[in-house]
């Protein structure tokens, strides 16, 4: 997406990052099929898939970011100090799902 608003492209990129949504839990099955694979196993498969996909997704579209002003970051509530956290985080947390928390527990204030 070409845009000449920084603002619309850095919502238009954190919206493309966190749409991304998990996979669902496994039934509970009647009975079970010795030569299947456990349900248990391939959701941890599709978790852990997930999950690297969420990852790719904040480093595509939500790390360049940083490069607009800081300005446009506080627009659309986020700050650089937050996101440049949420890049240093493991692997297994989400860091999408924890920006939106960060943001929704502490807004930051207009300076």
């Amino acid at each position: 997406m070409k845009d000449n608003n920084p603002t619309r492209h850095a919502q238009y990129a954190w919206n493309r990052a966190s749409q991304l949504p998990p996979p669902p839990k496994p039934p509970k099955l009647e009975f079970y099929m010795p030569a299947m694979p456990s349900l248990t196993l391939i959701h941890r498969l599709e978790m852990r898939w997930w999950r690297y996909r969420r990852r790719q997704l904040f480093r595509r579209h939500v790390l360049p970011l940083l490069a607009y002003d800081d300005n446009v970051l506080r627009d659309i509530g986020h700050c650089r100090e937050d996101i440049l956290w949420a890049s240093q985080l493991p692997l297994q947390e989400d860091a999408i799902q924890v920006l939106e928390a960060r943001q929704q527990e502490t807004p930051h204030e207009e300076k």
